[in-house]
């Protein structure tokens, strides 16, 4: 509804294919492409596949994520190079490819998913390689930003504070959770759908052009105490 046609990239291409439906309704094209962040090969070939039907990439967003719950005494080497390499080396592979294409035309706009968790540690959660992994997303947005500048590519990020997803819905949905978030978060509840929409659209448009580092939390508040 913004005005964009949307390059669809995940290992799942059936639920690809149902979201590119509804694009297509709306008047939009949308592209099909199976890809899987932990393997550059992959990476590479749909960023080749975006330039050579639609010539150009304006935006690129960078949204995959995993997490798994171990004690960090227990945690196995295994277990965190897991997420580590699909939150934050698949983040790094994914904006390296995504600004090749930008740099020939001087202009773009890298947006990655970061998390409150990557500014703040918790007490609900034994996810130390997840927060590793968002805190190095947070910390790399920065970097970015500031080595692709000189091509006209801002480099932002969203951290997003809960939200009833396919990786949250089994926690979210329990009374001690709830409990957890009225405690912690100054607005007391989870995120709805659609809040995180606008600092997207904000991000990715031409008119923040000014606007590269940066983190913007949309949390409820919780990263604010």
């Amino acid at each position: 509804t913004a005005g964009a046609d949307v390059a669809l990239a995940a290992r799942r291409v059936e639920r690809l294919e149902e979201l590119a439906k509804e694009i297509e309704a709306l008047g939009r094209k949308a592209l099909v492409i199976p890809m899987d962040v932990t393997d550059e090969k992959s990476i590479e070939a749909g960023f080749a596949k975006v330039k050579s039907d639609w010539g150009r990439l304006d935006i690129a967003v960078n949204n995959a994520g995993v997490s798994n719950i171990k004690p960090a005494e227990e945690m196995s080497k295994e277990e965190w190079q897991t997420v580590i390499d699909v939150n934050l080396t698949g983040v790094f592979l994914t904006a390296k490819h995504a600004a090749q294409i930008m740099k020939e035309q001087n202009y773009g706009r890298i947006i990655s998913t970061a998390s409150m968790y990557g500014l703040v540690g918790n007490i609900a959660f034994t996810v130390v390689n997840y927060h590793a992994s968002k805190g190095g997303v947070v910390n790399m947005t920065r970097a970015l930003a500031a080595e692709w500048a000189k091509y006209g590519i801002t480099v932002n990020a969203i951290g997003p504070g809960f939200f009833d997803s396919e990786m949250t819905h089994a926690s979210v949905n329990t009374p001690e959770f709830q409990q957890y978030v009225k405690m912690s978060c100054p607005m007391g509840r989870i995120g709805k759908e659609g809040e995180l929409n606008p600092a997207l659209l904000f991000l990715a448009a031409k008119e923040s052009s000014y606007v590269t580092g940066q983190t913007i939390y949309v949390d409820g508040g919780w990263t604010s105490i």
